[in-house]
């Protein structure tokens, strides 16, 4: 268990909440963002913490700062927009990253949080909202070493298993890696489950097959619930957040000069069923949108 810390926090959707209820389990004074796209936040205020109008007003009352946004749009804005954090920043504080993001545009926001007198790390996650709750997230950290050592007692309040990948940035490169790999691996596998049903393939007979051989994995199980019984709970991840993330990874890839024609591929896919209008449907549902097309 850490120190308690003053952390503010800005985005209390699914995952942010989870990592609030956590940080309150072990004592750490708590203030948030008030924001319409916020999960209910009753119990977070029974808890004993305190709702902030601006993002400037959240960064002057904390010595940490977490951003639990969607993409980079959204941390540019709630860092440097006016009323932003960077105009209530204290000398020192900690600005934690916990988005996906690009990570060109990562190593320009630590500049520009250094310039105003703070500091600033990437700690992508992985794992669920429930995890987040247990206080059992991953993390993937980019940080200078003595910042990673300096935070991660208040990391390990809401975070299981916690890599540090380097300097800033390395975060979110390792995040949009593992993510490529994870929704890559979901196409591939919602295609092959459509076009089994179209060839009058059982799905108890696929899910077998896969299962004890070359299609086993944690993929497989987040799908097999759908697959099984039309129930998309196994991974609750929308598709408009497949379409950006496999977006950014194309991104990062081309920044480096990296080859990426199969995840230019599955980022059409996912434009295409987005284009479609089915951008707030979970992920395990890309099943059912392909078995009629």
């Amino acid at each position: 268990m850490s120190k308690p810390y003053r952390v503010g926090m800005v985005g209390i959707g699914l995952m942010g909440h989870g990592i609030a209820i956590s940080l309150l389990r072990h004592n750490h004074e708590l203030c948030f963002l008030d924001h319409p796209g916020n999960q209910p936040v009753d119990d977070l205020l029974g808890k004993g913490a305190v709702l902030k109008r601006s993002a400037r007003e959240v960064a002057e009352a904390s010595e940490v700062i977490i951003l639990c946004v969607t993409g980079t749009p959204q941390v540019e804005s709630v860092l440097f927009e006016p009323g932003g954090v960077v105009e209530g920043l204290e000398s020192g504080a900690i600005v934690i990253d916990c988005s996906t993001a690009i990570p060109s545009s990562t190593l320009r926001i630590a500049e520009r949080v250094a310039e105003a007198g703070g500091q600033f790390l990437d700690a992508a996650m992985t794992r669920t909202p429930k995890e987040a709750a247990e206080g059992r997230l991953n993390l993937i950290v980019g940080a200078p070493d003595e910042l990673f050592r300096d935070v991660l007692p208040l990391l390990q309040d809401f975070a299981e298993n916690i890599t540090h990948g380097g300097p800033v940035g390395s975060g979110h490169k390792l995040k949009l890696l593992h993510n490529y790999v994870s929704l890559g691996f979901t196409a591939v596998l919602a295609e092959a489950a459509s076009a089994a049903r179209h060839a009058g393939i059982a799905d108890d007979v696929l899910l077998e097959v896969l299962g004890n051989g070359g299609g086993a994995g944690v993929v497989l199980e987040r799908l097999r619930p759908f697959i099984a019984a039309d129930d998309p709970s196994g991974f609750r991840f929308s598709l408009a957040n497949t379409l950006k993330d496999v977006g950014y990874y194309n991104a990062m890839a081309e920044d480096v000069k990296a080859p990426h024609r199969v995840a230019e591929a599955i980022e059409a896919l996912y434009r295409e069923v987005n284009d479609q209008g089915h951008g707030d449907r979970l992920a395990p549902e890309l099943i059912r949108i392909l078995e009629k097309y």
